[in-house]
């Protein structure tokens, strides 16, 4: 844990040095202390709104397992885990999962399975969202981002392994799950029961989307919530005014949508530093934007989304947590258990 921890930080300081390498910072807070407020306030009231419809597509996920999943519940669960992933990467999605089991009264294992599933879809939009940006810009995206269309590579090879695995597990979950525990348990019998909980936490999660409408419904959202973000991108260059510096449209904020969502895979608490990186690097190099205004635009939006998840995460946790559980405690014990 401290090791991870440690190598999180890490990257997180590498990527913002790399980001504000040579950048004057007190520029960058005086441009930031200038912003639009009614485009700040705009922004905020996107991005949350955008989160919202993430739990509303998680609820059709769980349509099948439990139609009468309470939003607050979701809502409060998603926002929790987004604030525990601010301080340590990635545990946020298991507190998440484990305090809709716990609210809902549904398994630990197949809350964890659906969560996963929810990261491939958006594994998936994000490669989408990243091949239309190719038609948004007449600028050569690879020229930019030499590792962009590997990463479409990588992120395809990714998703047909993972649906080609997922198929075998869910077809013949039995058979397949013997096969590979009976393998890995002449090795080690402990390691070998870790698998086989990771096959029914995976099989049952990703049974749990059932049916056409819930199909529909799924995409129709996901693709809502990229589309809120991609505004979300757009309104953070009104919030500093960079119109003054030359005519933005919601297809720019398309575009640093998609590229600097490949920070939040990064592995660095709450995307510090990652996210910084890619924002910057697109507004300078796709379309020419000052090293200054970037980083500020990479600060502020960030910062914002920050400040966001950790007061959103303490209020829903307080409001939606009956058995006064300690949210620290929640989190320590599910990390030695799993």
């Amino acid at each position: 844990m401290i090791v991870n921890y440690g190598f999180s930080i890490t990257l997180a300081i590498v990527f913002l040095y790399i980001a504000f390498y040579d950048v004057n910072f007190s520029e960058v807070l005086n441009i930031v202390s200038h912003a639009n407020l009614l485009w700040v306030f705009i922004f905020i009231a996107v991005t949350m709104l955008g989160h919202y419809f993430r739990a509303v597509r998680w609820k059709y996920i769980l349509n099948s397992v439990k139609p009468n999943t309470s939003m607050k519940n979701l809502f409060g669960s998603l926002m929790v885990g987004y604030g525990v992933n601010c301080v340590t990467p990635k545990l946020g999605e298991v507190t998440r999962a484990v305090l809709v089991g716990k609210w809902e009264g549904l398994s630990r294992s197949s809350m964890f399975g659906t969560v996963i599933l929810e990261r491939i879809i958006d594994i998936i939009s994000m490669g989408g969202s990243i091949i239309v940006a190719l038609f948004l810009t007449s600028v050569n995206l690879s020229e930019k981002f030499p590792w962009l269309i590997s990463s479409l590579y990588i992120m395809g090879t990714v998703i047909v392994l993972a649906i080609v695995f997922l198929s075998l597990i869910l077809r013949s979950k039995e058979k397949f799950s013997r096969i590979i525990i009976k393998l890995v348990g002449k090795i080690s019998n402990k390691l070998a029961e870790r698998i086989a909980y990771v096959f029914t936490m995976l099989a049952e999660g990703f049974a749990s989307l059932k049916g056409t409408k819930n199909y529909f419904w799924t995409i129709f959202w996901t693709v809502s919530i990229m589309v809120l973000y991609a505004f979300g991108s757009y309104a953070g260059m009104l919030m500093l005014d960079m119109q003054n510096f030359q005519p933005i449209t919601f297809g720019m904020g398309w575009i640093i949508m998609s590229i600097s969502a490949i920070g939040v895979i990064i592995p660095t608490p709450g995307s510090t530093g990652s996210y910084h990186t890619l924002a910057k690097s697109t507004l300078v190099l796709i379309f020419g934007f000052s090293e200054t205004i970037s980083a500020a635009y990479a600060f502020l939006t960030h910062i914002i989304g920050y400040i966001l998840f950790i007061i959103t995460a303490l209020i829903m946790f307080f409001i939606v947590n009956k058995q006064k559980e300690n949210l620290f405690e929640v989190v320590e014990t599910e990390i030695r258990e799993i």
